[in-house]
């Protein structure tokens, strides 16, 4: 029996991938583990606004997992775009991995979809969906799903999933990606740019180079863990490499002249550091800095560090893909023309 591991806000939960093995937590356990709107949603039978949730317009090739017990639910290749508000999949991974049920809330009769194994609500299903992809439509919470990327499938336990994008048109061979992580400054910015690069896989942003294991917001704005805000990302070096990735775009999104500084962000949180996880990144990125400070690109040199990744976590839900939420939001982060 493999066990998949999860973060569902900031606690570590299992599940059981082959056969059965999950205990559902107690409603104090999961008060505890999710955030009010996750448990309203999946315990509560609650329903997040329209087009606010995380997934509503997520696009990146990975599965959605139950926030509850981390079962697959959903995959991707199943989501389009409905205009409904919620994120709509034609159909779910495995039909087993749901239950229907009859509701008549509301003054009306729909069809209740369930997780099987966690029962936690997820959202309705609907007749109106695309005709050629079985005509329906699931209508499900952000709130009630946890998204896996394809990169992590399976070092997260979900390899059994795998050949579902191995059959698809848009497959990209998770074992051929690389990851890479880099800090300038406020993540917010930094994760608008990077995800729009031709090559970039997935970003997801977080905390990292510091002294406590699974820091959060509250831990890293004190100043006193040694975390960066840094982006996660995922890419493929047949289209775009490391060090293409370092010269032409991250010393270009962010200053990396000033010492523990990004506009009006200060503090060692918002240095300039490239993380690495093995002697070649590292070599790479060193090669890169000096190829950057020799080619004057910058009045003053580089106070970029060169750390080994240490303590990685991610940020929570309302930090990733801030912009995408929050257009028009704070941001000192901007190509500059070379």
């Amino acid at each position: 029996m493999k066990t998949a591991y999860i973060i569902t806000g900031m606690i570590l939960m299992a599940y059981a991938v082959e056969g059965g093995g999950f205990v559902k937590p107690t409603e104090t356990e999961l008060r505890a583990r999710l955030t009010p709107e996750q448990f309203q949603v999946t315990q509560k039978n609650g329903t997040e606004r329209p087009f606010t949730g995380e997934y509503y317009q997520h696009t990146e090739p990975g599965i959605y997992v139950d926030v509850v017990s981390g079962e697959p639910l959903f995959s991707s290749l199943d989501k389009f775009d409905s205009g409904c508000g919620w994120p709509a999949f034609a159909r779910p991974i495995e039909q087993k991995a749901v239950a229907d049920k009859p509701d008549r809330s509301h003054g009306m009769l729909r069809t209740e979809i369930r997780s099987r194994q966690a029962d936690s609500h997820l959202g309705h299903v609907f007749d109106d969906g695309p005709r050629d992809r079985g005509g329906l439509r699931y209508c499900i919470n952000s709130a009630a799903l946890r998204f896996i990327p394809l990169a992590e499938m399976e070092q997260q336990g979900y390899d059994k999933w795998l050949p579902l994008f191995e059959q698809s048109d848009s497959k990209t061979d998770a074992n051929q990606l690389e990851t890479a992580i880099l800090a300038g400054g406020c993540f917010w910015g930094m994760q608008e740019i990077l995800r729009a690069i031709d090559g970039v896989i997935t970003t997801r942003v977080g905390y990292c180079g510091g002294n406590l294991p699974n820091a959060t917001y509250q831990d890293v704005k004190t100043g006193r863990t040694g975390h960066a805000e840094a982006i996660k990302v995922v890419f493929n070096p047949q289209k775009i490499s490391f060090s293409t990735l370092l010269t032409d775009w991250f010393f270009r999104m962010h200053d990396p002249t000033t010492l523990n500084r990004q506009g009006n962000d200060i503090g060692d949180s918002y240095r300039s550091t490239i993380f690495y996880f093995d002697d070649q990144q590292r070599a790479t990125a060193n090669a890169a800095i000096k190829a950057v400070a020799q080619a004057g690109r910058w009045r003053k040199p580089p106070v970029t560090t060169v750390e080994h990744v240490r303590n990685w976590s991610d940020a929570e839900d309302y930090h990733q893909d801030y912009l995408q939420k929050n257009p028009g939001g704070y941001t000192c982060h901007w190509l500059r023309e070379w």
